[in-house]
């Protein structure tokens, strides 16, 4: 078996894949790019870029109808799916086309496209090749989870890939699993015209968040007409006709759902399997995520992982930064680690949810002395000028350093909004350092310094 040897390979051109490949060219090390699929990754293709254009879309749509309250009529309005899936395709290609041009500009790089396995230590096969390297890394990503559910192999159904491939607006869509990707199509599809239903097992929505965040988000997409069906015991799934039943509850005489279409959206697994890491030394956990240090090195020496794979972040801008950490680590003498981030994300709904930090429940189960502020975007001018007052503000300071500890902006550009406190956060500022800041009228933004202004301790429940 001949053997070609390589400073470096990169396993996977997901988000931080190809920025670290090309960092290893630059410090001159020959290196190998290899990608089963398409380039770009579930972002670029599966992810953020065909959601958030998707999402654009139906915005458009949803202001359309609301034309009346802006002073203007736009007639009656007929939703072209098929348009509206070219459009996201045409953009989705364009970003993977441009990945998959600057990995094969790269001078002194490879770009092989198939599958790898290990078949040894720091030592992969593709195809016909076999190849070594010192240093590999490890973008390999995730895709969705298939629940055990009553009658899921019975019926067909949708996962957050599939669905953004629908030319029509689906009757009656079933979402099972009542979290973020779930509510994002909720809204997206609804919007498009769809009666949409959501299904939970938990008795609220989006279970990592605060009460008063899960209900505000319910409240917005209720009064755009998304129905929900919570506590939802015993899922099960039967076809019925030419639809799909969906049960939600143990009793049997209770009515079932009847679905066109039946979106599954209950969490994400990493590509972890059929690689032969266990030959390679590479350790996972029991969800089959490999297992990391602080700096992204695995079990095995000379093998980085980053990205959804690693179970530290499933993210693209957590994807980003572990390319960064590695990166600084390996050529910058730069001990940077995940340990040093702070926890950020979006809700893509709209309005958007921009969350940072702890919530308000771990602030209180922490036991230390806390300040909150709340502020309901009604407040906010920038909000009713645009006809957007849905939501609120919330701010958690220590009491003590007078650190911000988290907040949750949930309305008009929240997720834009909350990079204010992300950043006093990261630079380890008291809430001061915003709170007296003057910020431009009229915008969202403005309204952060007075939400801080009105801290009040945080009273024991």
């Amino acid at each position: 078996m001949q053997v070609e040897s390589f400073d470096a390979i990169v396993i996977g051109a997901g988000q931080a894949g190809p920025a670290l490949a090309e960092r290893c060219t630059k410090e001159g090390l020959r290196t190998a790019v290899i990608e089963r699929a398409h380039f770009g990754g579930t972002c670029v293709n599966v992810g953020c870029i065909p959601t958030k254009t998707l999402v654009a879309s139906a915005r458009a749509i949803h202001m359309a109808r609301r034309g009346a309250e802006f002073g203007f009529s736009a007639g009656d309005i007929q939703v072209n799916m098929q348009r509206v899936k070219t459009r996201k395709d045409e953009i989705v290609l364009k970003s993977r086309n441009g990945i998959h041009q600057w990995m094969q500009g790269l001078k002194n790089a490879e770009v092989i496209q198939g599958d790898a396995a290990f078949v040894g230590p720091r030592t992969v096969k593709v195809g016909e090749r076999t190849l070594t390297a010192p240093r590999i890394f490890l973008n390999v990503g995730g895709r969705p989870s298939v629940p055990e559910l009553a009658g899921v192999h019975d019926v067909p159904y949708l996962d957050n890939a599939s669905i953004m491939e629908l030319t029509e607006v689906p009757e009656h869509l079933v979402i099972v699993g009542g979290s973020y990707i779930g509510l994002e199509f909720a809204q997206m599809m609804r919007r498009f015209g769809a009666r949409v239903t959501v299904v939970e097992r938990s008795a609220k929505l989006l279970s990592r968040e605060d009460e008063d965040v899960s209900d505000g988000i319910r409240a917005i997409l209720e009064a755009e007409g998304v129905g929900f069906q919570l506590e939802a015991e015993c899922l099960s799934l039967a076809r019925e006709g030419s639809g799909i039943l969906v049960g939600t509850v143990c009793a049997t005489e209770s009515p079932a759902l009847i679905a066109s279409h039946v979106l599954l959206a209950v969490g994400r697994r990493p590509n972890t399997d059929g690689m032969g890491l266990d030959v390679a030394g590479i350790e996972l956990d029991e969800r089959g995520y490999i297992i990391v240090d602080d700096q992204l090195r695995t079990s095995a020496e000379g093998v980085w992982a980053m990205g959804d794979c690693n179970g530290r972040g499933a993210f693209t801008h957590t994807s980003w930064n572990d390319y960064e950490i590695v990166a600084a680590n390996l050529f910058d003498g730069d001990p940077r680690r995940v340990s040093d981030r702070i926890p950020c994300y979006a809700l893509f709904i709209d309005p958007a949810l921009g969350r940072v930090g702890l919530t308000e429940r771990e602030v209180r189960a922490s036991g230390r002395a806390a300040l909150v502020a709340r502020m309901p975007m009604q407040r906010v001018g920038r909000a009713r000028e645009a006809g957007e007052t849905q939501g609120f503000m919330k701010a958690l300071v220590d009491a003590d350093t007078k650190r911000l500890l988290g907040a949750a902006i949930l309305g008009l550009n929240g997720d834009e909004v909350v990079h204010a406190l992300v950043d006093i956060m990261a630079a380890d500022q008291p809430y001061t350092a915003i709170s007296r800041a003057m910020h431009i009228h009229p915008t969202v933004s403005e309204l952060i310094p007075t939400l801080l202004q009105q801290l009040k301790p945080l009273e024991a429940q």
